[in-house]
């Protein structure tokens, strides 16, 4: 369900709508390109990125439209009245090709393949970016976090520290990343997720007494009692207490859920809260703990044994710490019927030309073993190529092939079915289970191997020598 509801056509950057009535007035509007989504560069210093935010996408694409007032604020920037009224009439025919959501994928593979009209592919590039670049960075750091945590239950406590509007979008990505539950209830109601929350020290604060505090809150939410220990002493008085109205819920049939630590020594106080609580007769008590968590931190708790039941976890989970940004980037790859390729004089920043597809091999054991790049018209290939290094090749005819992308979007129309984030979480759950526990290490995780084929490699070479020449039939480099 997007959260823009009217029109998206806004929604680009500048260069866009001037590069878009370029290609209008000079009478290229029916111009065929094809452009490809990919990224360089692995968040995190991780081994694999999370692929989400795709039906967020789709459905603003749905909704990529101008107005009259749209077209009337164009023009008082100064673009072209006869372009404007193109615009006014505005509905992209986009054809595009990408994964399933919650797939994991690697650099310098094309992620997600756009076709239509030079205007409408070139229109739509901010809009794409926005989306998946965020969402895929959020989804990955909640795997992450998932990983270090096992089968413990993990919140998203992150609204309050996300970057505005984004922590929308950033709480239905962490629960595809593995993350169980939300505290931002807009996200809960917009996406189907699961809302949750205890109380803020301010609660206890306002009735002077913690006992009193906690007492209060027991008796309006005996079903979903969780309390926060730390507010004076977690030792001293906010476990005893928390213990005390325990005890009197049981004299009503009733049972406090969890503690919740949000501060000093975590491993520490859990231990001594869990022996606490153990001595009282309340082995059912769980313990949560929240306070600037991430994956590292998860994994030393766990290091240390402690008995933590659950997790909280803000900041550090919607703001992506540690990675501003997923650098995904948006090339042409074909215009008409040639191939297109960016020339660097660094290799690496090189695009691979040509409509494209990719190919996952996995091996006898269930193992995802390379994924392979080749021309749209090839059915699998034996042997795929490193990218860069043309001498050294893997050979996959003996494993078990799919391919990766499906058509998600066909003449503008949505063609797949939703998902909630709870299924696509369960899909990419499976798929962890087939990506082998180097690559998801977090300290120097094994490289997954991404090659193309020798069709590709042959073209790009050709391509090379082409454009280095004075007449090249390519013209520039783009």
């Amino acid at each position: 369900m997007p959260i823009l509801k009217n029109n998206t056509g806004l929604y680009v950057d500048f260069y866009e709508l001037t590069m878009a009535q370029g290609y209008y007035l000079n009478g290229k509007i029916d111009l065929p390109a094809v452009f490809d989504y990919f990224f360089r560069f692995l968040p995190f210093g991780g081994g694999y990125v999370v692929f989400a935010g795709l039906m967020d996408l789709l459905e603003m694409l749905e909704h990529f439209r101008f107005d009259d007032d749209d077209c009337a604020y164009l023009e008082s920037i100064g673009f072209h009245k006869e372009f404007t009224d193109y615009l006014r009439g505005f509905r992209h025919r986009l054809t595009i090709y990408a994964p399933r959501e919650g797939e994991i994928v690697f650099p310098n593979e094309p992620v997600m393949r756009v076709e239509g009209n030079i205007i409408e592919a070139q229109i739509v590039e901010t809009i794409l970016l926005n989306m998946i670049n965020f969402e895929s960075l959020i989804a990955t750091k909640a795997a992450r976090i998932r990983y270090a945590a096992g089968d413990k239950l993990i919140s998203d406590f992150g609204l309050r520290r996300a970057q505005g509007l984004a922590g929308i979008h950033g709480s239905r990505a962490a629960i595809i990343g593995g993350i169980n539950s939300t505290s931002n209830v807009f996200s809960a109601k917009l996406f189907g997720l699961k809302a949750t929350g205890t109380q803020a020290h301010s609660w206890i604060q306002a009735y002077g007494d913690e006992l009193e505090a906690f007492r209060q809150f027991a008796r309006i939410f005996p079903d979903r009692c969780i309390l926060l220990v730390d507010t004076y002493n977690t030792l001293q008085s906010g476990i005893p207490n928390a213990i005390t109205v325990a005890k009197e819920m049981e004299e009503r049939g009733e049972q406090l859920r969890a503690i919740r630590l949000d501060s000093g020594d975590l491993a520490y106080l859990s231990k001594r809260a869990r022996a606490m609580l153990d001595k009282a007769g309340l082995n059912y008590v769980k313990i949560v703990a929240s306070n600037q968590l991430d994956e590292y931190i998860i994994r030393s708790l766990h290091t240390q044994e402690a008995p933590i039941d659950g997790y909280g976890i803000g900041t550090r989970l919607i703001t992506g710490r540690g990675e501003a940004a997923l650098d995904g980037v948006y090339k042409i790859a074909m215009i008409g019927d040639k191939p297109l390729m960016k020339i660097s004089d660094n290799v690496e920043k090189m695009t691979l030309p040509g409509r494209k597809k990719v190919y996952r091999y996995i091996n006898g054991e269930g193992i995802f073993n390379g994924d392979a790049v080749v021309l749209d018209q090839e059915e699998g290939v034996d042997w795929m190529y490193h990218p860069h290094k043309p001498d050294m090749c893997k050979r996959m005819d003996k494993m078990e092939r799919e391919e990766l992308t499906q058509k998600v979007m066909d003449c503008g129309e949505i063609v797949i079915k939703e998902e909630s984030p709870y299924e696509i979480a369960k899909y990419l759950q499976k798929r962890m289970n087939m990506l082998s526990d180097e690559h998801k290490r977090f300290e120097f995780p094994h490289i997954y191997k991404v090659g193309i084929s020798k069709q590709l490699m042959d073209l790009r070479s050709k391509m090379i020598r082409e454009i280095k020449t004075e007449d090249n039939n390519y013209g520039t480099y783009y």
